[in-house]
This record gives structure tokens, C-alpha cells and sequence, in this order.
């Protein structure tokens, strides 16, 4: 399928050739026949992607501030891998989209095959959207009149805020797309609505629906305009839909209200606020979210829970209904406000030159007869009769920033790698010469020429991906956690043991240099030692989904597992029994500072510290190994100093976790074949071990690891 992306790297604006996207559990898959290009927002998204370095960091000031941080911390060359990493990651355009329901995820009831509907999803042939962001279109609503729910519901949730009542005067600056639909709802609710905008064409349209336009252009003082319309009284509240970075807009619409006045932000200005403009008046101000309650929460948008109706009345979706319902019925007419009619193929002459575009609203058709397909060839390549042929399911950041550039120094031979949208995985089968790109994994677990498959997706697809690959015959590498409960570690442990396959986890810190080095001068005469390794992992939102026990498994299992088996590496020993205690009066399962102690069976003690309440200018990683009264320090993978050690043994080196190293002996032992390049009962043995590290926190007391 076809797919519109901007490079924020170059700036160019691609039809790009993808797979088409899986249904998902609790979503939709929706084939595409009209989205609406919103010029405002995508003006914008593609003005960011042509601008040079420069440009781009005055526009986020916020964000150059975290990269000198990195600097600091992580030095030069990595944080500028970083940032490139993050510009070569395309942006897929688009927001409004129109279409019939050619697909139902497991737990979807509201919709079946056939209905006509509208969502939020991008300008491409095919979407997956779950289903609070999807809303059946009434029958006497046309495709292209129902690409405006979106942008409907965005003006929509401006007037919910600014909560009108019949007879109010209100104020719409900025007629464009979002604020001509605005003006026109306000109308619908009784109001006097008077409307600024500097293009001629908008004022036209905004009369001829029976707004007050002006254009202020002409040589109208908007102020003393909406005070004399109002016989000095005032708007009774203001609404800001225009794009412009000036703060003359906020300390007008200020200016214009009557005392106690409302102004709701929809649109993007300057906010250098005067406090004299809002003080005086006691005027409130707020900046209107998107589409309504439900915007950018995880629960009520990917997890499908709704808010109860007599608690939250007009959430996102219930805002895309009301907006159909406003067209179904006349009280919102939309036609006028289309411009022109593009194919999909001819998208260009919207992009090309969209920073002079006069038009207000611009509907892409889309073709209907492509046949959809889950695999796109990417490069021509023969993988038959080689060894170590990989196939890899998961395309985020640390894919597209860890996995791949240490194959390809590596010249891995790579035949697929899987993303369930289809469009990063094309990207970066693009960038890597990778064979194939796919939306559907399961092509990975039938093609005979795969030896390997690399599993890189969240946490909770871990352990379900690497049974299904074991019984597909595979071998495989899953970046860590293997599995988040017992009874998914038990499947895996009775499907290996069924299987002539390795299995390898992303524990990579035991195959760094200086992880090597340590080892080698400590030796392996099984003397007990003792262990502290700190982990400064730094603060992560608590919306983030690695804090979610069902998909993250929580930072203790995700992360801290890394130095479970750093510790069991130099231990040469396995965990017998665990003891967690982490900060607070009453912790969560789920916390990322705690402190956990590790009883090995040959002696050993290993003090893990993990915690997310530390400066990012200390070093993230330090261990330090204490034995034979000699002891070594390696500080961040970068520097090694041992005491009492003799012929010394400092080393030095550049901060290196291991990836490569990793991959090198994976690829070589699946290409001679041969067992795990980590013995897989101390893979079990980590795995349970951070299992029993949050058994500990619940029951407060020491856990055996059997």
C-alpha cells in the first residue's frame, strides 16, 4: 500500500510503498477512500522537516537542552548517533481519515466488516486504529464530508471549554480550516460570533455563513471592533485557532474580552502573556487537547476503556459522533469549505509548495482496486544455502539504534524485518538493504531460509514470540526480559528442552571488553566475592509503558535483569536466594529504586542498586568486585582500575555495553551451530531471579530461587 511520510532529516514528503498493517486486538483496519489534509498542522510538521540543524533547534530549545545533557553524560559521538537515529525516523502525515472496516481485532463488538467510518489514522491506503478513535458515519453523510470529523471534533472540544450560552457574543481568531468550523458550531449554539482573518477568501466564506468576518488587513482595529459590536461590553469569550508566533494574538483577545471573559487556545501563537491584560479583567485562560478527554491516554485509547458517560460526558470519540451528527443533520456544512480534489498519486501538488497555498481544505481520493499485500521486497538478495540467516520482529528505537548497526558492521545477512504498522520496518529495510519488510511476523516463522529470529518488540510479546519461534524450528535471540510471569517461563523452558535451537537473551553487559576483563583477572577458581553494581537509570514517567506490569513487566524485571546476570558472570555461580527493598514508606511492584541482594550458591554476595532518582551527570553504570583483597572498578564501560591485582590490570575503553560482541558470537555459534552463547540455565536462573526480586518487595523477605 501507499503511505505519506515526511523525512525529518532531508524534508522531502514521500509516497512511500508499505505493507499493509495487521488488526490488531481492540482495533480496526480500515481501507482508505478520502482523508482531509490539514494544511495548519502539516504546514507546519513539513516547514520543521526542511529546516537545517539550526532552524530545527530554535524551534525546540527544550529538546537542545536534553542533547548537551547527553553530551555530558554520554559524549559526543553517541548522543549525535542518537539524534540522527531520531531524525531518520519518518513522520507519517495526516490525521483525518475516511474509510470502510475491511478487518475486526479480537474484543471489538461496535463494529463489523463493511461499515463506513472515520478516524484519526494517517493519508495512506490502510489503517489500524483501535477502536475509541474510530466512529460509524450515519448513511446520509458522503466519505468526503465525514473527513472532517477529526478536524470538526478539534474546534469542537475549543467550544466545550469555552462552555457558550445562547445570546453570547464570541470571538473566533483565525479563519481557517479548524476556525470556520468553529465560528460555524458557535452559530449552532445560539451565539453571536464575530471572526478575524487576514485572507479575503476565509472572510468570504465566513459571511456567507452568517459570521461577523473582518479582515484586519483592510485597516480594522480588531479591539475596538468587537467593543463597539458588543456596545463596549466585550466578547464574552475568545477562541484562538490561528498559527502565528507573535504574542500580539493572546494580549488581543485579552483586550477584546468583558470582564470575567474566556479565551480557549485551539491553535498555536506566542504565549508571552501581559498579567495586566488578564488580571484586571479576572479573564481565565486554557488551552484546549486535541479532539477531548481520552487524547494521549493509554487506557482510553490503545486499551479500548471507556469513561463512564454520567462521569465524562464528551470524550474523543463521542466528539467525532457529535460532529457527524452536526453534518447528518445540516447544522454543519462542510462542503463549501473544500478547495480542491487530489489522487493520492498527485499529492504532490498539495506538499510541493504548501507554505503558499491558498486552499482551506484538500481531499486526497484513493484508489480501491490495489490488492493489499503484508510483504514488500525491499532488496534483491539470495539467502539460500546460508547460515545464520536472520529475520527480525520489532523496528523501534533501539532496533533502528542498537540491533542493526551492529549486524550490519557484522554483514549479517538479514531477510526480513517485521513492524505490525509496516512503515518503520520499510524504513529501515530501506536504510540496511534488508531483503523484505513485513507487517506480518508469522511470514518470518514459515520462510525455511531464516535460521534466527531477532525479537525486539515490548515486553510482553517476549515470551509469546519466542514459543512460537521455538516450535517454528527457529533459533532465537529475544531482547530482554524473556518473559514477564512463571507460567510463560515454564512454556518457554518445556519448548526448548522439545528443540535442537539456542535461545540467547539481550544480557549483553557480560560481553563487554571490560566485562571481559574483569572476568579474566578474577579467574574461575569459584572463590565466593562480593559484588555492588549500580544502576543510575534515570527518571521515566510514570506513563511510560515499561512501568505497566502486564506490558513493561515494571523496570526491576525489564531492566535490572541486565545485572543479574552481569553479577551470576562473575560470580560463576547461580542465584540461590533474593532479597529486594526498595524506597518508600509503602513501594509499588512496580518501583525503579531499590536495592536488591543477591545470594549465589558458591558464596558470593552481589548488591544490585537500581534507581531513577539520581543526576544524570554521574556516571549511569558502575561496578565495583571485591575478592582475595583485591579489587576492581569499571565506571560506565569506559574505564577499568583494579587494586592489588598484580602486572595491574586498568584498562580503558569506549563505552561499550557488549551489542556487537554479542552478536558476533551469536551469528558464529548459529552458523557452526552449537548451544547458547549464554548457558541457558543461567538465562532461567536471571529470569526467576528477577521474578523473586518482586516476590520479595510483596512478602518482605528473602526468596529461594529454585
Amino acid at each position: 500500500m501507499k503511505q505519506i511520510i515526511q523525512d525529518l532529516k532531508n524534508g522531502e514528503t514521500i509516497l512511500e510503498e508499505v505493507p499493509v498493517p495487521m488488526v490488531k486486538s481492540g482495533c480496526v483496519l480500515i481501507k482508505t477512500s478520502r482523508t482531509l489534509v490539514s494544511l495548519g498542522t502539516e504546514r507546519m510538521l513539513v516547514e520543521f522537516g526542511k529546516a537545517n540543524f539550526i532552524q530545527k533547534a530554535k524551534q525546540q530549545p527544550d529538546k537542545v537542552k536534553m542533547v548537551l545533557n547527553k553530551v555530558k553524560t554520554d559524549g559526543l559521538k553517541p548522543t549525535m548517533d542518537a539524534v540522527l537515529n531520531k531524525l531518520n525516523q519518518p513522520l507519517p502525515l495526516g490525521y483525518c481519515n475516511v474509510g470502510e472496516v475491511v478487518g475486526v481485532g479480537r474484543g471489538v463488538t461496535e463494529f463489523q466488516v463493511g461499515d463506513r467510518v472515520a478516524s484519526n489514522g494517517n493519508h495512506a491506503e490502510y489503517v489500524n486504529l483501535p477502536k475509541n478513535l474510530v466512529a460509524k458515519i450515519p448513511d446520509n453523510v458522503s466519505d468526503e464530508e465525514a473527513a472532517f470529523t477529526v478536524i470538526g471534533s478539534i474546534g469542537l472540544q475549543g467550544i466545550r471549554l469555552l462552555n457558550p450560552t445562547f445570546g453570547e457574543t464570541m470571538v473566533v481568531v483565525g479563519l481557517g480550516l479548524i476556525g470556520l468550523v468553529t465560528a460555524e458550531l458557535l452559530l449552532a449554539n445560539g451565539c453571536n460570533v464575530i471572526g478575524f482573518d487576514f485572507d479575503p477568501e476565509k472572510v468570504r466564506i465566513a459571511n456567507e455563513k452568517g459570521i461577523v468576518a473582518i479582515n484586519p488587513g483592510e485597516g480594522t482595529d480588531q479591539v475596538k471592533f468587537v467593543e463597539s459590536y458588543t456596545n463596549g461590553i466585550g466578547a464574552d469569550g475568545v477562541i484562538i485557532t490561528a498559527s502565528n508566533k507573535s504574542n500580539e494574538i493572546i494580549a488581543q483577545s485579552a483586550q477584546m474580552c468583558r470582564k470575567r471573559g474566556r479565551v480557549i487556545l485551539v491553535g498555536v501563537i506566542g504565549l508571552d502573556i501581559s498579567r495586566a491584560d488578564f488580571y484586571e479583567k479576572e479573564i481565565s485562560f486554557q488551552v484546549s487537547c486535541s479532539y477531548g478527554p481520552g487524547r494521549y491516554d493509554e487506557e482510553y485509547e490503545q486499551k479500548g476503556n471507556d469513561y463512564p458517560i454520567g462521569y465524562v460526558r464528551w470524550t474523543e470519540k463521542r466528539n467525532f459522533e457529535a460532529i457527524l451528527n452536526a453534518i447528518s443533520k445540516g447544522t454543519l456544512d462542510v462542503k463549501p469549505l473544500i478547495t480542491e480534489r487530489i489522487p493520492l498519486k498527485d499529492f504532490d501538488k498539495i506538499y510541493g509548495d504548501m507554505g503558499n497555498s491558498k486552499s482551506i481544505a484538500s481531499i486526497l481520493e484513493y484508489d480501491q482496486t490495489e490488492t493489499p499485500v503484508n510483504t514488500v521486497s525491499i532488496a534483491e538478495k539470495s539467502f539460500e544455502g546460508k547460515k545464520g540467516v536472520i529475520g527480525i520482529v520489532g523496528s523501534g528505537n533501539f532496533t533502528s539504534s542498537t540491533i542493526l548497526p551492529n549486524l550490519k558492521k557484522l554483514n549479517a545477512d538479514i531477510k526480513y524485518i517485521a513492524s505490525s504498522g509496516g512503515l518503520s520496518s520499510t524504513i529501515m529495510a530501506k536504510r540496511h538493504a534488508i531483503g523484505n519488510s513485513t507487517s506480518n511476523y508469522k511470514e518470518i516463522l514459515t520462510d525455511t531460509d531464516v535460521d534466527l529470529v531477532f525479537i525486539t518488540t515490548q515486553h510482553h510479546m517476549h515470551a509469546p514470540m519466542v514459543l512460537e519461534s521455538l516450535q517454528a524450528g527457529k533459533s532465537v535471540f529475544v531482547e530482554k526480559p524473556l518473559a514477564l510471569t512463571e507460567t510463560e517461563l515454564e512454556a518457554i523452558i518445556a519448548e526448548y528442552n522439545n528443540q535442537n535451537v539456542s535461545l540467547s537473551v539481550g544480557f549483553n553487559r557480560r560481553f563487554a571488553p571490560l566485562a571481559k576483563n574483569m572476568k579474566k583477572l578474577l579467574g574461575n577458581d569459584n572463590t565466593p566475592i562480593n559484588i555492588v553494581a549500580t544502576m543510575n537509570a534515570g527518571f521515566i514517567p510514570a506513563d511510560v509503558w515499561v512501568h505497566d506490569m502486564e506490558v513493561g513487566g515494571g523496570r526491576i524485571i525489564g531492566e535490572a535483569c541486565h545485572y543479574i546476570d552481569l553479577c551470576t558472570y562473575f560470580a560463576g555461580s547461580r542465584v540461590k536466594a533474593v532479597c529486594m527493598n526498595a524506597m518508600g514508606v509503602n513501594p509499588e511492584e512496580n518501583t525503579d529504586n531499590a536495592s536488591i541482594l543477591l545470594q549465589y550458591e558458591n558464596g558470593s554476595n552481589a548488591v544490585i542498586n537500581y534507581f531513577a532518582n539520581g543526576s544524570k551527570a554521574y556516571s549511569k553504570e558502575r561496578v565495583e568486585v571485591y575478592s582475595q583483597e583485591r579489587t576492581l572498578v569499571m565506571d560506565n564501560w569506559r574505564k577499568l582500575k583494579s587494586y592489588g591485582f598484580k602486572g595491574g590490570g586498568n584498562a580503558s575503553s569506549k563505552q561499550d555495553k557488549g551489542h556487537f560482541n554479542q552478536f558476533q558470537e551469536l551469528i558464529q555459534q548459529q552458523q557452526k551451530g552449537g548451544s547458547s552463547i549464554i548457558p541457558f540455565d543461567e538465562i532461567v536462573n536471571t529470569t526467576k531471579a528477577s521474578f523473586a526480586a518482586i516476590e520479595s518487595l510483596k512478602q518482605g523477605k528473602w526468596i529461594s530461587v529454585n
